[in-house]
């Protein structure tokens, strides 16, 4: 395997534990609005996640500098074809950061309740915008020859993105609920297991007939495995969670995601960015990465830098592993 291809795997990998770490993430803040009843519920559910919120993102930093520095091409054609939807989500991860650390800066009722808002859309808008984006990659865009990006806005917004980003909130959604099921006791758990079994069953249909469309559009057998892995693994989650089995639950529909990211990885190689106006004008990742000196520069950094992030998550996670519920919230200052 050439460095160059290892680096597309390392990417893949990076993306993968992206979504699944920030995708409970988003759904616990599109839960704020769907599961909490009251302040002290949406506080709870809040603080599910207030410890790991913020190193969930370093795996977004990690994907998106592995992306410049070992694939330059890709990177610049991407974030200048995907400028408009990619600076949404950064504004909606920037106004997010602030809204958790802001929140309760203040206790008046509007003050709360805005920035409450604030976490349900900066939620809800990054995971469909990173499932439009996605399924723009693997479909293929308007790269010429020069391999810039000659398409308009519009030309992100077919049915096959668009189903895409339903996908995405929905998973991220149901990945969330069971979280917040494991983390939480008390009514609010059993009302989590009960929107996660609703919530399943319609991701398990949009994401049957996006995986399938995916499939077909690609026409090749390679991602087939992936496809078959993430519906069964879907499915054993819906089965664990009305078990009552939160803990194998959230782990299959977090196998669920990495399958699904597999399968997008393995639809685009030996591409990167496919050219849906001519295939040779495609990226791949040959024509579009670093120099091997670069690559292997890279590979000693990762092989060095990677472990310790890993124990210094999975430590926080630890250490933060109880539930909680409202018996645990303090009284809102006055």
């Amino acid at each position: 395997m050439h460095l160059h291809d290892a680096w597309f795997v390392i990417i893949a990998v990076l993306w993968t534990g992206y979504f699944f770490l920030e995708g409970f993430d988003f759904g616990v803040g599109v839960l704020t609005k769907l599961l909490a009843r009251d302040r002290a519920e949406r506080r709870v559910l809040i603080n599910t996640i207030g410890p790991v919120w913020d190193g969930n993102e370093v795996w977004l930093l990690s994907a998106g500098g592995a992306t410049f520095a070992a694939f330059p091409d890709w990177y610049a054609t991407l974030f200048s074809g995907f400028y408009l939807p990619l600076l949404l989500i950064l504004v909606c991860l920037i106004v997010r950061g602030v809204a958790f650390e802001y929140r309760a800066k203040r206790p008046e009722e509007r003050w709360q309740r805005n920035w409450e808002h604030a976490i349900f859309w900066t939620s809800l808008l990054p995971a469909v915008l990173w499932g439009v984006a996605f399924a723009n990659i693997v479909r293929g865009v308007r790269i010429d020859a020069d391999q810039e990006y000659v398409g308009g806005l519009g030309d992100l917004l077919g049915g096959y993105a668009l189903l895409g980003g339903l996908v995405m909130l929905a998973l991220f959604t149901f990945h969330g609920a069971v979280f917040a099921a494991l983390k939480t006791v008390g009514p609010i758990r059993e009302r989590a297991r009960a929107l996660a079994t609703r919530v399943g069953l319609v991701t398990a249909a949009l994401a049957a007939v996006f995986l399938v469309w995916t499939q077909v559009h690609s026409g090749g057998g390679r991602s087939l495995p992936a496809l078959v892995v993430a519906l069964a693994a879907l499915l054993a989650a819906l089965g664990a969670n009305r078990a009552g089995r939160e803990g194998w639950s959230f782990a299959l529909s977090g196998v669920t995601i990495a399958a699904t990211v597999a399968m997008f990885f393995l639809t685009l190689f030996p591409d990167v960015m496919p050219s849906s106006l001519n295939s040779a004008w495609s990226l791949t990742v040959d024509n579009a990465s670093a120099t091997p000196y670069t690559l292997r520069i890279m590979t000693w950094c990762a092989a060095v830098a990677t472990p310790l992030v890993v124990l210094y998550q999975g430590w926080t996670y630890w250490i933060f592993r109880k539930r909680i519920g409202t018996q645990h919230i303090a009284e809102a200052a006055h």
